[in-house]
């Protein structure tokens, strides 16, 4: 496919606008990343200085990991967006597979019910979620966090598309070597899908490593949060109002994520392309 090629004013505005919206999204980074290299006098300065006159990153990110269990929040991170991404994987694979390559009475209207699941916030669903976690028991517990999301309408959706652009005749082939559909899904879809798991993982393990809302609700026992809503309960120890200790352990926090995305982010883009393209 041939690029197009801009003109001088639209390839301006473009970077203009690129710019921008990078400079919106990685300012309140930098500014994490800042406090948390400085001591408190610099802190509360009227004038600000990106990099400390005095360098007190030691003491601030030492302190971060000794006021708050860090490691066992980013543990619980950890455990629980690696076992929210595998019950996704092996629940949204097969709908996906079923949705592309099956043909059944109500296929059509499935998929719409997937494209209704895409529309809806996660707070719609939180209080009948919170009221059957607690008839099943499981509030205030691993389960409850991993629950609710074992089931992932964007999910289906993503590998729902690459498996449309995968020939059927593998199909065929698969099943003439007497594959069973589900050993189709997860010896042939899956590995041929690799850019989109790849991408599919990024956005899930971002979202619920991030996720609030939801931890807040569910889990009361500190030893069982996620990091999140550990930066909370730091927030409200002896932290008080040293910003410097609290944004080094928000910048520990986030860096997993930095890491990972830096690592996949040729995947991930390929992932959502050609899932796309469909």
């Amino acid at each position: 496919m041939r690029a197009v090629r801009l003109s001088w004013p639209a390839s301006i505005a473009r970077h203009a606008l690129l710019v921008s919206t990078a400079t919106l999204v990685l300012a309140p980074v930098v500014w994490m990343v800042s406090l948390s290299l400085k001591p408190p006098g610099e802190i509360f300065r009227a004038s600000f200085t990106l990099l400390p006159e005095q360098w007190y990153a030691i003491e601030n990110y030492t302190r971060a990991i000794a006021v708050a269990p860090l490691p066992r929040f980013l543990a619980n991170g950890v455990l629980v967006c690696s076992t929210i991404l595998l019950c996704q994987i092996v629940v949204c694979a097969p709908i996906a597979y079923a949705l592309a390559k099956l043909h059944f009475w109500g296929r059509s209207a499935t998929f719409g019910l997937v494209l209704v699941g895409l529309l809806l916030p996660h707070q719609v669903v939180a209080l009948p979620l919170f009221v059957l976690c607690w008839k099943i028991g499981i509030l205030d517990s691993y389960a409850a966090l991993v629950l609710p999301f074992v089931v992932s309408p964007f999910g289906i959706f993503l590998f729902r598309q690459f498996f449309k652009s995968i020939s059927d005749d593998l199909m065929h082939a698969a099943r003439l070597d007497g594959y069973s559909e589900l050993g189709i899904v997860f010896h042939i879809m899956l590995p041929l899908a690799r850019p989109a798991v790849i991408a599919f993982s990024i956005l899930s393990i971002s979202s619920h490593w991030n996720d609030l809302f939801w931890p807040l609700i569910a889990v009361r026992t500190e030893e069982l949060m996620p990091p999140a809503l550990g930066v909370i309960t730091f927030r409200n120890e002896e932290a008080g109002s040293d910003y410097g200790p609290l944004m080094a352990g928000a910048a520990i926090i986030m860096a997993p994520l930095v890491i990972a995305f830096l690592a996949a982010q040729r995947w991930f883009v390929d992932g959502l392309m050609l899932g796309s393209m469909k």
